[in-house]
């Protein structure tokens, strides 16, 4: 049996110098709900960058570390270690096979780093992984432009859209800003 491991919605938010992130509790495992409050989204290098992982959970944790590792090695420079992290997972043999997405952001930039090792900069102040993320971006998206919600609230608002409409998403919802205390 080979069931397919889906979950995850992790949003990222910019407006008005504030930068958040929103992620979901559920985990499934096919048809049925692992977990309700999966925290997926966490602070690393010093409270300084937001990471929100969406794939496999043994893959995204694998990634997290690894990420973890290039952020120290290169003093927090979310970019320098996302390309460091990239160049590793397509040349790495057990990396290749790593079914995961990460969202990553520092005050100053938002990177999903692809399953086969890319690295997209989203244009817009808005961006999302995993089985809602098309949901949660088309909401984020729509609230940035027609509404006067800070960055937190849009998050919110935008997760509840998403937990109302996929299946694989939930409303315990964790958000964090960049700058606030674990």
């Amino acid at each position: 049996m080979n069931e397919r491991m889906r979950s995850t919605t992790i949003l990222a938010v910019r407006k008005d110098g504030r930068a958040v992130m929103a992620g979901d509790g559920q985990v499934s495992l096919g048809e049925t709900i692992m977990k309700h409050k999966a925290q997926k989204v966490r602070f690393a290098y010093k409270g300084t960058i937001l990471v929100g992982f969406a794939g496999a959970a043994a893959d995204a944790f694998n990634l997290f570390e690894r990420l973890e590792g290039k952020l120290e090695k290169y003093k927090g420079s979310l970019t320098r270690a996302a390309v460091e992290l990239a160049k590793d997972w397509r040349t790495d043999k057990i990396l290749r096979k790593l079914e995961a997405l990460i969202l990553a952001m520092d005050s100053e930039n938002t990177l999903i780093i692809s399953g086969n090792g890319e690295i997209i900069e989203p244009d817009e102040s808005v961006a999302a992984i995993g089985s809602g993320g098309p949901y949660a971006l088309a909401a984020a998206r729509a609230l940035v432009a027609h509404s006067n919600l800070d960055a937190a609230s849009i998050a919110r608002e935008a997760m509840m859209i998403t937990a109302s409409i996929c299946l694989y998403t939930n409303d315990q919802i964790v958000i964090h800003e960049i700058g606030e205390k674990e």
